[in-house]
């Protein structure tokens, strides 16, 4: 159980991690459709190569675009693409990074269909018995009046009485399914070779230097959203409530009972106004909501906080009656 609130904690700490989560899950949810789906062989000549090609390319396709729609990676990448320069200059090593990552994560899902079905081989026996060499093989049925190519064709069918309960049809399908896993063991190994090889030689082509910033800048850009979206909202809130406020102070009568409160209700009451005012920051009418996110997307701010760094801050000190320091405090 431990185990799993970290697994849970680690998937949750930042965007990325969410993203990796999310493409996991996409990952076995392909395992588990390829699993429970019911693959009906035409065991037709004509139809049996374009069926199994069509189970075999569409669901990574549609596995692909489903992974770089959820991938939060592809927002930031086009917000940051699509966005007008203003004060502040696009990166394309910041775009090119985010475009590899959002690439690497879409292209998860589909890798496993395809390894799944190859090493599975049932797709592989639909689409190729036709092609196998029946001579290869004993016990080939020849008084059914049907010619090798449609009797090739009905080897995926289990249950056509032709080929039922067969030693023909289970060598040549065993003969096809070991070709099918071939193809699929040699291209996860191909995949991890790639990987190891890109992550070992990496370092000797790349600066590292660059590659941090290029990080930290990306990584930047997702928090730099995330915070204007939950300031957009938290404003939102309040902007609602004093507008509902001021509705209701509107309508209501000019007779106004007038109750005295405790002290400490008042200040409380102030505190709160208070707060809110702060988080409206001077932003009170829509024609400024719009004028302020309107020059968010069209200008935005540059990467210089030095003055809000460097703001003066009040401090405070107590001293003796000989004028000698005793405690400061900001």
């Amino acid at each position: 159980m431990e185990r799993l609130k970290l697994v849970l904690q680690y998937f949750q700490s930042n965007s990325e991690s969410i993203s990796n989560g999310i493409c996991i899950i996409l990952a076995l949810v392909s395992v588990k459709l390829y699993t429970s789906f019911d693959f009906n062989c035409p065991c037709l000549p004509q139809y049996n190569k374009l069926y199994s090609l069509g189970v075999m390319i569409v669901p990574p396709i549609i596995l692909f675009f489903l992974g770089v729609l959820v991938n939060r990676h592809t927002g930031v990448m086009m917000d940051e693409w699509m966005r007008p320069i203003g004060n502040r200059s696009k990166n394309p090593a910041v775009v090119k990074y985010l475009f590899s990552a959002m690439l690497q994560r879409a292209l998860l899902a589909p890798m496993v269909w395809i390894l799944v079905t190859l090493l599975d081989g049932k797709i592989f026996i639909c689409a190729f018995s036709v092609s196998v060499d029946p001579t290869l093989f004993s016990g080939l049925p020849n008084n059914t009046g049907l010619d090798v190519i449609k009797i090739m064709a009905k080897v995926p069918c289990k249950e056509d009485y032709i080929l039922k309960n067969t030693s023909f049809r289970k060598a040549v399908s065993r003969y096809v399914r070991c070709y099918s896993q071939a193809f699929g063991w040699s291209i996860l190994l191909l995949l991890i070779v790639l990987g190891t090889l890109a992550r070992l030689i990496k370092p000797y082509f790349d600066d590292h230097a660059r590659a941090l910033q290029t990080r930290y800048w990306s990584n930047y850009l997702d928090v730099e959203q995330k915070l204007f979206d939950e300031t957009c909202v938290l404003h939102a809130r309040d902007f609602a409530r004093k507008c509902v406020v001021q509705f209701f102070e509107d309508m209501r009568e000019d007779t106004i009972i007038t109750l005295s409160h405790p002290f400490f209700m008042t200040n409380t009451t102030e505190e709160w106004e208070a707060e809110e005012e702060e988080r409206l920051h001077g932003v009170t009418k829509q024609e400024q909501v719009d004028q302020l996110l309107n020059k968010w997307y069209f200008n935005k701010p540059e990467l210089d906080v030095t003055r809000i760094a460097h703001r003066p801050r009040t401090c405070v000190t107590w001293q003796d009656r000989d004028g000698k320091t005793l405690y400061s405090d900001v």
